[in-house]
């Protein structure tokens, strides 16, 4: 007889007869497969067998294959409903598992999972968007989408506004329906795709990293799951303890119960020196600090916000996706190719044509580019002060940033380069301060009114920052995946003070009201 299993199975059992109204059937099925299987396991009628070998022999077999089963998966997850059939978490897990197995890269498994998660939500989206949800209720019971959970996922879109893309993404039976449900309701597109590229990220990045890690301390989690029957119950009161403060503090009405009752404890005397100090904290967290919170967290604040917060997301990636995988091997993935091509379309007036617009890239050309741009905006009647702390700041820093990413990762030039080249490869400069010419377009769009095709001029100058990092490829000055790192690097930092500049202006006007 084995205590640790039995118990295990005796709580999941309790578990799933309190949640058994709320869980989807192949939890149900799951979970009883698994208090059976815990049952005949710690009767010592059968042993286990080698789970860490069967998961090596799985990932050995998959090998590069796991990138298209998990990106599949990812895809499938939203894009045809999977997730309400098969737990399409599983696959990701497992595919962060044989990432830590070495098999397979967990910076391109990343890419590859968030990538066809945006994409698995773009079909599902535009599909309600054609279809409507009338076509749900008809035929979303053959893969169990009934009427009362479209119910439940559109009272998640009630409670929580734009924001339900996003935290939808963390909720199963939400997750499967909410992209559908969002086009077939007329969300628009541009406010839709923020949410759901920070959401699938953040989801993606989570499962995938928590699978590495698992199989990274592997023999740890064996030997504290054989002898970790207490710490097995703790785990579950406290995610217990947890859920039910969270739910019962998300009532307005529970939280003031709960304030009233700590100031009545700071009446008494001996309390009364904390009482100084807490008291304050109380009082801005009720009034400005709450205000403050709740516009800050995603789909509060409003598009601009969740949009500069989506491009930071995929810029960070881009960046140290290339440098962690620079400390590892010489070339990224499409460095070669991208050169092949440009050989193959190579002549002297192209030449020429490349030379002309790299020089757009550079920091002399960018900064006077910004310089002229904080004049136009300070001399102006309102004076647009922070939009130009942000470009100043932005190149600024974005300077530095490149200076320093070239010394850490220290990466040589390609060889026979067209232009004058000095100093490391990773990130490319000019890819990164061409990034301003977009900083400049929403800027200039945002504070001047009456400036005619707006959507036209932000569309030109992500053009220009593209071709711009286009042309260092082309006169092999740079790797294409400097000009990836330097791309996201620029989208970065310029998105950071863009957010910033997005807060303080919210602050002030705020301020100004009150």
């Amino acid at each position: 007889m084995k205590t640790g299993p039995l118990v295990a199975a005796v709580l999941l059992a309790a578990f799933l007869v309190v949640r058994r109204r709320k869980l989807e059937p192949t939890l149900k099925i799951g979970g009883g497969l698994a208090v059976l299987a815990l049952l005949v396991y710690g009767s010592g009628v059968v042993e286990l067998p080698d789970f860490k070998k069967i998961v090596e022999d799985a990932g050995d077999t998959l090998g590069n294959w796991t990138y298209l089963v998990v990106g599949v998966m990812a895809f499938f997850e939203t894009g045809a409903f999977v997730g309400l059939i098969a737990p399409g978490e599983t696959f990701l897990i497992f595919g962060g598992v044989v990432a830590g197995q070495g098999t397979i890269s967990l910076v391109a498994l990343i890419a590859i999972t968030w990538t066809c998660a945006v994409l698995g939500d773009l079909a599902s989206f535009y599909a309600g968007r054609r279809l409507g949800r009338d076509f749900l209720l008809r035929h979303g019971p053959k893969v169990q989408i009934t009427e009362d959970r479209i119910h439940q996922v559109e009272g998640f879109f009630d409670r929580h506004g734009g924001k339900a893309i996003f935290l939808g993404r963390f909720v199963g039976l939400v997750r499967a329906v909410n992209p559908f449900l969002a086009g077939s309701s007329g969300m628009p597109f541009r406010r839709f795709l923020p949410y759901d590229i920070v959401g699938a990220g953040a989801w993606a990045t989570m499962l995938l990293v928590l699978g590495y890690v698992f199989w990274q301390s592997f023999d740890k989690v064996l030997h504290y799951a054989e002898q970790g029957t207490l710490a097995l119950g703790t785990t579950i009161v406290v995610i217990a303890i947890v859920v039910w403060a969270y739910r019962h503090f998300r009532d307005e009405e529970n939280r003031d119960a709960a304030m009233r009752w700590v100031d009545t404890q700071l009446d008494r005397p001996v309390l009364r020196p904390l009482a100084r100090v807490v008291r304050p904290v109380g009082r801005w967290a009720r009034g400005p600090l709450k205000f403050f919170w709740n516009r800050i967290t995603p789909g509060q604040l409003g598009l601009e916000l969740t949009t500069t917060l989506a491009v930071v997301a995929v810029g960070s990636f881009a960046f140290a996706a290339n440098a962690i995988t620079l400390r590892d091997k010489d070339l990224v993935t499409g460095d070669a190719t991208a050169f092949r091509w440009a050989d193959e379309i190579r002549s002297d007036t192209l030449d020429d044509i490349a030379r002309a617009v790299s020089h757009l890239g550079s920091l002399s050309v960018v900064a006077v580019a910004v310089a002229v741009t904080v004049v136009v905006l300070l001399t102006r009647e309102r004076r647009r002060v922070i939009e130009s702390f942000t470009l100043v700041g932005g190149l600024a820093v974005t300077w530095g940033a490149v200076h320093i990413a070239k010394a850490a990762v220290d990466r040589p030039r390609p060889a026979d380069p067209l232009v004058d080249t000095a100093g490391q490869s990773y990130p490319s400069g000019h890819a990164a301060y061409a990034f301003a010419w977009v900083a400049i377009a929403l800027v200039l769009t945002r504070t001047l009114p009456g400036l005619a095709r707006t959507t036209a001029a932000i569309v030109a100058a992500v053009v220009l920052a593209a071709v711009i990092g286009l042309t260092r490829v082309y006169l092999r000055a740079h790797y294409l995946s400097d000009v990836v790192g330097g791309w996201g690097l620029g989208a970065t930092i310029f998105g950071l003070f863009g957010m910033a500049g997005l807060v303080v202006a919210f602050l002030r006007h705020n301020g100004s009201r009150t």
